[in-house]
């Protein structure tokens, strides 16, 4: 495998939908007020994907470093691990891609100001601290807080501030169902992973209320999301199109309920992310309505 094609797996392009979402729905909530603004919308998407990389990357890393990834892994391919890459060579890329979202970060700084600087600064800090430094926050059980902190109300009021010049309410509301379902995907990761993580002394969420909790908090997350959009519609009724992705839940959610294998809980995963990208999208276009 080529250098570029092993960067690429390490990425985890099926897991990048989680960063598009919260663009496309803040951006729809500027939308609806008349304050969309394309050119900043992109310079934001491109900023997501490249925090999102950048965590995924050394999240290869960290897991490496810490003996997370044993050879019983039942998710998809680590790079580190698999000794494709070397534990510098995914850092470095990591490293990268913080400092390309970085320079993008400049271009939001100067239309919406300081408050950028702080998201900016905080997201790099937790994609870091996710599975590095100290004390990582996926080893003591705040992963699907980071989450869905990150890839909701932070991605959501970030995207709309830097279109806006402000968070409404709207946007807040609105990121809770997008953070609900990018926590789900992290839930399915975990269920996946229990026996692994507990062996090697990684106390997720998970490992530390049992894979039966983790499931119904899977279910849960599913739940509110759909849940949240349909309070949602009091204020832009055609929020109501999120729920045209019901069908899509059906197929996860009974994966994640009942199965223990690699290959169906990886298929959940992707379908997780299918899911949220298509929730997403369908509560941008109602939104924007």
């Amino acid at each position: 495998m080529t250098t570029a094609r092993a960067l690429l797996l390490a990425a985890r392009p099926r897991t990048l939908p989680a960063a598009v979402v919260p663009v496309l729905v803040g951006t729809a909530v500027a939308a609806r007020a008349g304050h969309a603004r394309l050119a900043i919308a992109a310079t934001a998407l491109g900023g997501a994907l490249l925090l999102q990389i950048g965590t995924n990357l050394v999240n290869d890393w960290g897991d490496f470093r810490r003996g997370a990834d044993g050879p019983d892994r039942l998710g998809p391919t680590r790079v580190t691990q698999a000794g494709l890459l070397t534990a510098g060579q995914v850092l470095a890329a990591g490293l990268g891609a913080f400092g390309a979202a970085a320079v993008l970060g400049v271009v939001l700084i100067a239309e919406a100001g300081w408050p950028v600087v702080w998201i900016g600064l905080a997201s790099i800090a937790a994609g870091i601290a996710y599975t590095a430094g100290p004390w990582p926050l996926a080893y003591h059980g705040l992963g699907e807080a980071f989450v869905f902190a990150f890839f909701g109300p932070v991605a959501v009021g970030g995207t709309e501030l830097v279109q806006a010049g402000h968070v409404s309410a709207l946007g807040i509301a609105a990121a809770l169902p997008v953070g609900c379902l990018a926590t789900a995907i992290m839930l399915v990761n975990n269920v996946r992973d229990v026996d692994g993580d507990r062996r090697a002394g990684k106390r997720t969420l998970v490992v530390r209320i049992g894979r039966g909790a983790g499931r119904a908090l899977y279910a849960s997350m599913l739940v509110l999301a759909f849940a949240t959009a349909v309070g949602l519609a009091f204020a832009a009724p055609a929020a109501l199109l999120a729920l045209l992705a019901v069908p899509l839940v059906r197929a996860p959610l009974r994966a994640v309920l009942h199965a223990t294998d690699g290959p169906q809980l990886n298929a959940a995963l992707a379908a997780t992310a299918r899911l949220h990208l298509a929730f997403g999208a369908l509560l941008a276009a109602g939104l924007a309505w």
